[in-house]
C-alpha cells in the first residue's frame, strides 16, 4: 500500500529551520505569525499604545482616560477659568472693588454694573471677581503645603516603619483628635492679622496628618513590588529606592486625595471668614461678603447669590476634578 502523504513542515516567512505543524499552528495559526498586544486582531485592554509597540506608563495611561472624560473637561475649564481671573481679575472688571459709593446701597444690576450693589455701595460683580484670588489662594497653598509636609512625613514613616511610624503615627492621631473647624475657632481668633497666609498655615497644620496616612499606606504597598525588591538586591540605597522607584510609583492615591481636599478647603476658609476668624476687611474675600450679605438676605437677595454661587461652583469643580483623577489613577475601577 502507498505510504500515507505527510503535511508539509512549516517554514517561516524568512526562512529557516522547519517547525512541526501543530507548533506553527500553536504560533499563529495558518499564517505563522503571532499576535502582537497593540496591532490589529490583538486582544484588547493590553495598555499598548496602539502604531508603537511601547507599553503604556500609569501617567500616560490616565492621561489616555482623562482627555476622553467629559467630567474632567468640564471641571478643568471651570477650574482654568478661576485661576486666571485670580490672577487677573482686571480681564473681567475694571472696578475697584473697595470704591464704594453710600449712596447707591443694596441696588440692584444696572448698566455696568451687572450683579448690582452690597449694603456700602461697592460693586458686588467687582468683589465677585477679586474675590476669587484670597480663596483660591488659600485652597492651593494650603493644599500644597499640606501634600508636601504629609507625603514626605508618610512616606519617610511607611518606608523606614520602627519607631518613626510609631512616633508618626501617634503625633498623626494627635491632630486627628482636633476638628477642623473648631481648631480654626479657637486658633485664629487669637490672630490679629487677617491677611491669607495665617488661614493657610492653619489648615496645613491639621490637614497633613491626612496625606500622611494616605503616603504612608501608599508606601507600604508599593515597598512591597517586585520591582522594589529587585533594586534592593541589586545594591540600590534608600535615597535612589525612594525618589526613583516608591515616590513616583507611591504618589498617585496622594495627588487624589489632595485634589478632592482642595475644593475643602476652600470651602472651610469661606466659614472661617463667615464666622469672623478667618480673612477679614479690606481682604475681599467670598466668605466675607457672604456673612455680610446674609443680614440683608431679604432686601437684597442678590448680595448673597452671586458670591455663594462662584464658592459652590469653585468647590464643586474641584471636587469633580478629583473624582475623575481618581477613575483614571485606580486600575480597579476601569
Amino acid at each position: 500500500m502507498p505510504e500515507p502523504e505527510r503535511p508539509e513542515p512549516f517554514r517561516s516567512a524568512g526562512g529557516g529551520t522547519p517547525l512541526p505543524a501543530v507548533e506553527a499552528e500553536t504560533m499563529g495559526g495558518l499564517g505563522g505569525t503571532p499576535e502582537v498586544p497593540g496591532a490589529p486582531g490583538a486582544p484588547q485592554g493590553t495598555g499598548v499604545q496602539p502604531g508603537s509597540g511601547r507599553a503604556r506608563s500609569l501617567w500616560s495611561d490616565a492621561w489616555h482616560d482623562l482627555r476622553r472624560n467629559p467630567v474632567f473637561i468640564v471641571s478643568g475649564l471651570l477650574i482654568l477659568f478661576f485661576l486666571l481671573i485670580a490672577v487677573w481679575p482686571s480681564l473681567l472688571t475694571g472696578t475697584d472693588p473697595l470704591d464704594c459709593d453710600i449712596t447707591l446701597s443694596q441696588e440692584g444690576a444696572r448698566g455696568g454694573h451687572p450683579f448690582g450693589f452690597d449694603t456700602q455701595g461697592c460693586d458686588v460683580f467687582a468683589r465677585t471677581v477679586y474675590g476669587a484670588r484670597a480663596s483660591v489662594t488659600v485652597g492651593v497653598c494650603a493644599t500644597a503645603g499640606a501634600a508636601l509636609l504629609g507625603g514626605v512625613l508618610g512616606g519617610l514613616a511607611g518606608f523606614f516603619g520602627g519607631w518613626w511610624d510609631a512616633l508618626l503615627s501617634r503625633i498623626a492621631d494627635m491632630f486627628f483628635a482636633i476638628p477642623m473647624l473648631l481648631g480654626g475657632l479657637v486658633f485664629l481668633s487669637v490672630v490679629s492679622s487677617g491677611s491669607v497666609w495665617p488661614v493657610v498655615g492653619f489648615i496645613v497644620l491639621l490637614g497633613w496628618p491626612q496625606l500622611a496616612r494616605i503616603a504612608r499606606g501608599s508606601v507600604l504597598t508599593v515597598k512591597q513590588a517586585d520591582f522594589v525588591q529587585a533594586a534592593r538586591a541589586l545594591g540600590a540605597g534608600n535615597t535612589r529606592l525612594l525618589l526613583r522607584h516608591l515616590a513616583p510609583n507611591a504618589v498617585a492615591p496622594v495627588i487624589v486625595v489632595a485634589t478632592i481636599a482642595l475644593g475643602t478647603y476652600i470651602a472651610l476658609e469661606a466659614t472661617l471668614s463667615y464666622l469672623g476668624v478667618g480673612l477679614k476687611p479690606p481682604t475681599v474675600s467670598w466668605g466675607i461678603d457672604i456673612s455680610e450679605a446674609s443680614k440683608q438676605i431679604r432686601n437684597a437677595p442678590h448680595m448673597l447669590l452671586w458670591p455663594a454661587g462662584a464658592l459652590s461652583l469653585t468647590v464643586l469643580a474641584f471636587i469633580m476634578l478629583g473624582d475623575a483623577v481618581r477613575d483614571a489613577l485606580d486600575p480597579k475601577l476601569r
